[in-house]
């Protein structure tokens, strides 16, 4: 049986999730963003139990098909900015056209729709937090980061990033301690 979750971004979450299932005895294949494919059928109760477990942490159990549709939509985002290393050799919609099975038009109209920001957009906020965490842990430069990134140039890096925060790369490497954004938020 497979379950889909919301608001599970990290590997922090995939710990809490998998600790959750196994203090109800419930044995699971895989768990990854968003999704966990149990072993077994929840029985309704069950199903309440873990809800709320999880909703204590911020996370909860999702039904509704587009809603899963639209976690997906961000999963893969998630996946692709921040633990993905090698660059796409296809557009973004292609890949996720071909990562969901569905037709990109589609799902770019449900996440706008639902969420009130494209596709894309969510896409740049992430980059743009990534390249945030990466400026913050100061191990490499600005041109290693937009390279890192997939940008085409330092330039355009540095445009999408004021774009978004109103500030320079360089600037915002200079104020450390800026607050930063939470994606959940998204």
């Amino acid at each position: 049986m497979k379950i889909y979750i919301k608001y599970m971004v990290s590997i922090r979450c995939k710990m809490l999730v998998k600790s959750e299932l196994e203090k109800l005895g419930l044995h699971y294949k895989t768990v990854e963003l968003g999704e966990v494919d149990l072993e077994e059928n929840l029985s309704p109760e069950q199903w309440d139990v873990l809800n709320a477990n999880l909703k204590r942490s911020g996370i909860e159990l999702m039904e509704d098909k587009k809603s899963i549709l639209i976690e997906k939509i961000k999963n893969v985002i998630i996946e692709l900015v921040h633990y993905s290393e090698e660059p796409l050799d296809i557009k973004f919609s292609q890949y996720l056209s071909q990562k969901l099975n569905h037709d990109y038009t589609y799902l770019a109209n449900l996440f706008s729709e639902t969420l009130g920001i494209t596709i894309e957009h969510f896409l740049i906020v992430h980059k743009i937090e990534r390249v945030k965490e990466l400026l913050i842990y100061d191990e490499l430069n600005v041109t290693e980061i937009a390279w890192k990134m997939h940008y085409s140039s330092v330039a355009h890096l540095s445009t999408q990033f004021k774009k978004v925060t109103s500030l320079t790369p360089s600037f915002f490497k200079k104020i450390k301690d800026k607050k930063r954004n939470t994606l959940e938020d998204f």
